[in-house]
């Protein structure tokens, strides 16, 4: 694509941007926003903005609350400035970020100190931050429906009054005029929920959405409550969600209560209530920039959300990067602190100020290999990826998972509901029942799987239905990154670095982490599961006759991890899988042709890749600005 270019050098002056002498004959010189507002003396001010539903059925407009800070000094001038958004329902339930900040109010209302760090770091140079409460939650009315139109249309109500298309009053009722102080461009941000909304309100296409940074977030409210037929029993509920962030008097919201828990109902169908939540079939209404970062060992907001939202877009040419990391659902603020911040600058210079810091002209995907270890890719996934069969041969301890050649031999597989996934995939040369381990013999050459592997399976279950699982994994003892473990791959310090400016009630400064590694003879990368009497369709059952082979394929979890020489790749499968699909099992015996069922990988080239190793950022130098380089210790310009 091309890039955006700023004529005008009294321009970047009036916005904060450092211009930095060359040559003539020189290449432009990459710009950055500067820090050149003050924070402590910023304007700082609540906004309702009205919505055009009434769900809680007061028959006066919901209201989302809006609180805002901005720069103080570009106002006077004159100066508009674009907005960085972060749209949550749990600034009063639960709080933001590692250390769970909450908003803290002043006297007068407005709000005394805003969660995270992106008000600190962006408002001096040039932005105005908004964290606005989701309709029903803290101070704005209406009841929230967890992903559908009231959160949705609330958040987007945000930027329509950004943008003079909707309604924003004070608390005392007095009309305000967003447009006097901004451009009207905005960057929505967010973790987990927050960054669902973000993708939900891309997904309508609203004008003013310049760029959405999504990090471990949902894509389809069904795919994270619901699993190809089965319930999640990983996470809460919708009516329970609901309940955790209300923020509205007792009995205000029990007919949205209500509606909800009737909507998502207990079995595994999809129906019109989750498709009202599935933002990925509205993807080619996204005009918005996207900035994708998801754990690829994210057990919370599995990998399956950012697979299909990414494909989805790539599908309808929207301009995007991501990073893929080894932890959980971790925020990139506290695995890789001092490139995320840095990187999320020029992303935002780049789509909400115009700069041309040549951020898209870049390497599309960072991922991670190792705790602190990145390689880049041009593409995701990379060119020259294809698409390569396995097949399943043989019923020794393991059996043969092979690249050529064709399946040969039957599996019976009987179900046992208390096999861990520990106790499934561990041991691989051991006979253990109610599972079955297919390996590579040991590579001679890197693999890299990059992107979505499915699996297909002839098979026969002597029940009318019964679970299928099937999980990827690599044999071979290693140090990696501990997902598994409390924090979901990182520890918090006791020490902080600061990013950012601070206030006497509002400081930018946050503890360090650090990586959590171990060494483990072998590391689950990937899983998939269907229930068998969804195999023909998610919105309806039909039973599995027990005399009849039926052909079952499913996605597994997708991925870009490279399996190293010297080690093995497994598929290991299993009927009941507890921990990921509510148990409903049945007793059955699956009964597996192997000679018509196939293991199909994404397989990217294993070379070529640029590879940057990090120190961990355990004990950074104190900064008051906070852009340090853990290389050279001085302030980005």
């Amino acid at each position: 694509m091309s890039m955006r270019r700023i004529p005008l050098l009294c321009v970047l002056a009036m916005l904060g941007t450092t211009v930095l002498a060359a040559p003539a004959s020189a290449a432009p010189v990459a710009l950055l926003s500067d820090p050149v507002y003050d924070y402590a003396t910023a304007i700082r001010e609540t906004v309702y903005v009205e919505t055009t539903l009434d769900n809680d059925g007061n028959g006066t407009p919901d209201k989302v609350v809006a609180d805002i800070i901005r720069p103080r000094e570009a106002a006077t001038a004159g100066v508009k400035v674009p907005v960085i958004m972060d749209a949550s329902p749990y600034y009063q339930c639960c709080g933001r970020g590692n250390e769970s900040e909450k908003k803290a109010y002043a006297a007068d209302g407005t709000v005394a100190k805003f969660p995270l760090y992106y008000d600190n770091f962006f408002v001096p140079r040039g932005y105005a931050f908004i964290a606005a409460d989701l309709a029903g939650t803290s101070r704005s009315t209406g009841c929230e429906d967890v992903g559908g139109t009231e959160e949705v249309q609330g958040a987007k109500a945000v930027i329509e009054w950004l943008n003079g298309n909707a309604v924003g009053r004070t608390a005392s009722g007095t009309v305000v005029n967003a447009t006097t102080w901004t451009t009207g461009k905005v960057g929505m941000i967010g973790k987990s929920w927050d960054g669902t909304v973000a993708n939900a309100v891309a997904a309508t296409g609203v004008p003013g959405l310049e760029t959405i940074v999504p990090i471990g977030a949902i894509s389809s409210w069904y795919d994270y409550n619901r699993v190809n037929g089965m319930v999640n029993p990983k996470v809460s509920s919708v009516p329970s969600l609901h309940t955790t962030v209300n923020g509205r008097p007792s009995g205000t919201c029990t007919a949205v209560s209500s509606a909800l828990s009737s909507g998502a109902v207990s079995n595994g169908n999809y129906n019109s209530f989750w498709a009202a939540r599935n933002y990925v079939p509205s993807a080619a209404s996204v005009h918005a920039s996207v900035f994708v970062v998801h754990g690829m060992n994210d057990l919370n907001v599995q990998g399956v959300h950012f697979g299909q939202w990414w494909d989805a877009l790539a599908a309808n040419n929207v301009p995007r990067k991501i990073w893929l990391s080894q932890e959980g659902h971790v925020d990139p603020f506290d695995f890789r602190r001092a490139a995320w911040v840095d990187t999320l600058h020029r992303w935002f210079d780049f789509w909400l100020k115009g700069i041309d810091n040549g951020i898209m002209s870049e390497p599309m995907a960072d991922v991670e290999r190792a705790a602190d270890v990145w390689q880049t890719s041009a593409l995701w996934p990379p060119s020259g990826t294809t698409t390569t069969n396995y097949v399943l041969q043989g019923t020794g301890n393991p059996g043969v998972l092979a690249s050529s050649g064709a399946g040969s031999g039957s599996l019976s597989l009987t179900d046992a509901p208390s096999l861990s996934e520990a106790n499934a995939v561990s041991s691989p040369t051991t006979a253990r029942t109610g599972r079955k381990v297919y390996q590579t013999p040991v590579l001679t050459s890197d693999l890299r799987i990059s992107g979505t592997p499915t699996i297909t399976l002839r098979v026969r279950s002597s029940k009318a239905t019964t679970t299928l699982t099937a999980k990827l994994v690599t044999y071979g003892t290693a140090t990696r990154v501990n997902y598994r473990a409390s924090g979901e791959g990182i520890s918090t310090l006791t020490t902080e670095s600061c990013w950012g400016s601070s206030s006497s009630t509002d400081d930018a400064c946050y503890k360090n982490t650090a990586k959590v590694v171990s060494s483990a003879a072998y590391q689950v990368l990937s899983r998939g599961w269907m229930d068998g009497q969804h195999r023909d369709s998610l919105t309806t059952t039909t039973a599995m006759n027990t005399s009849t082979y039926y052909t079952i394929t499913w996605k597994l979890r997708p991925i870009d991890q490279i399996i190293p020489a010297g080690q093995r790749l497994g598929l290991v499968l299993t009927l009941t899988d507890p921990e990921f699909a509510t148990a409903h099992s049945t007793g059955a015996t699956a009964t597996i042709d192997l000679t018509a069922s196939v293991l199909k990988l994404p397989i990217a080239p294993a070379s070529g890749l640029t590879a940057q190793t990090l120190s961990p950022q355990t004990a950074p130098p104190a900064v008051v600005d906070g852009t340090w380089s853990p290389t050279t210790g001085t302030r980005f310009q």
